[in-house]
């Protein structure tokens, strides 16, 4: 909810729109990794949000006087088809390989190449723009010719790496090694979303003001990187104040460069490519998002699979499946301590191992800093409470909202 408006108010065009979508986007994040945990938060904060969508926004039609049947006509349907249809096999293909079916499996191998075809018909259907034209196509390939446009798309994909890796896979940890509740494994996540959140606003309040970009991405990814190679050491028996203090490193590392690619790759194109931009990078943050985690959760459930029949030979491989899954909890308490204690230790091992794709991750944002200009940037706009009006009352709801979040947090740790 909270992401979707965001974007409502870029279009809105409110001067200082470019940092305060990187603002509001970073708060989403709480709700969005924590909302199946507390359903009933979702109704508190609609009501809470309610007043600023409803007496606040304004208005606005980005295309007045064009009617709904020729703005339908000129939607990329082909391209949308092809991209989503690439999508969704080589998803299935990574998820289902070596849990459903084997890697080898003729199921698992014709959905990648379906996958490898469709990218390719889609890469060509965008580039001679068939059945679409070049303004409305779906990707935006004028931008593969721009050098920071695709380092901006590169470090994106490998920021959500960083940081929605240890989001999904820190409230496991917590539920297997110390069985913890949903509720109380995702309230574990608050140090780390907490000071990603600290991050990105410092990040958008100083990178408007001083206008440079590069610092922020070298020094974030280097913090990220260190915190990823300290979650990947963490075993059955480490304390949780080391693993809070790994994650404040993953998420003050990770929220400085996080959100940034919005704000630096409104100014590096023409005004009416903006709203190109804004996508080329949306699909970058979602499409990483995607892929890291499905990438992540197939080497989570081979990798525990494995690890449990290794020490539970007998343990029919569904079961063990099932159990790893979280549908079967029943089977680990059925075994004796001393095995039990050998089979959450491989479970561990097996959610540690998914930090090498945020250390991954952060390692290449390091490269891909390097090469991004030391250039400073003027066109940054401030999103803080010195800037225009039209900004204020929105900025007061959003932060409003946040402190409710900790304050209910707080409230249901006491019960």
């Amino acid at each position: 909810m909270l992401f979707r408006s965001s974007e409502v108010l870029l279009l809105t065009a409110v001067p200082d729109g470019a940092l305060l979508f990187t603002s509001i986007v970073s708060r989403s994040y709480v709700l969005r990794h924590l909302r199946a945990s507390a359903k009933s938060f979702e109704v508190f904060i609609g009501a809470l949000c309610a007043p600023v969508y409803i007496f606040m926004l304004p208005s606005f039609d980005p295309r007045p006087g064009v009617p709904y049947k020729k703005r339908l006509s000129g939607l990329d349907y082909l391209g949308t088809l092809l991209m989503v249809g690439a999508c969704v096999a080589g998803v299935m293909a990574i998820s289902f390989g070596g849990i459903i079916y084997a890697w080898n499996s003729g199921q698992t191998i014709s959905c990648f190449v379906v996958s490898g075809v469709l990218f390719i018909v889609f890469g060509l259907q965008q580039s001679f723009c068939v059945l679409t034209t070049e303004e409305s196509r779906i990707f935006p390939c004028q931008f593969l010719k721009h050098k920071i446009l695709i380092i901006l798309f590169m470090q994106m994909s490998a920021a959500v790496t960083v940081f929605f890796v240890p989001i999904y896979f820190i409230p496991l940890f917590f539920q297997f090694a110390r069985n913890d509740s949903a509720i109380e494994a995702g309230v574990r996540l608050l140090p780390l979303v907490c000071l990603l959140v600290f991050a990105v606003i410092l990040n958008g309040a100083l990178m408007s003001k001083y206008g440079y970009y590069m610092p922020w991405y070298l020094a974030g990814s280097c913090l990220a990187l260190i915190g990823s190679a300290l979650m990947y050491t963490v075993k059955l028996d480490t304390s949780t104040s080391k693993i809070y203090g790994y994650t404040v490193l993953l998420g003050i590392g990770g929220g400085m460069y996080a959100q940034a690619g919005f704000a630096i790759a409104q100014v590096k194109v023409q005004p009416h490519e903006i709203p190109s931009a804004i996508g080329f990078i949306s699909l970058a943050q979602i499409g990483g998002a995607t892929i890291a985690l499905a990438i992540a959760n197939s080497v989570f459930l081979n990798q525990a699979t494995n690890g449990i029949l290794a020490i539970v030979p007998h343990a029919p491989r569904s079961v063990v499946q099932s159990a790893v899954s979280g549908v079967g909890s029943t089977f680990f308490q059925s075994l004796d301590p001393n095995v039990k204690t050998a089979v959450l230790e491989a479970v561990t091992h097996a959610i540690s191992r998914n930090y090498i794709l945020s250390m991954t991750g952060a390692a290449l944002s390091i490269v891909l800093a390097v090469f991004m200009s030391r250039e400073k940037v003027s066109d940054f706009r401030s999103i803080f409470f010195l800037s225009l009006p039209p900004s204020i009352p929105i900025h007061i709801a959003d932060s409003g909202i946040y402190l409710a979040f900790l304050a209910s947090w707080r409230s249901w740790l006491k019960n």
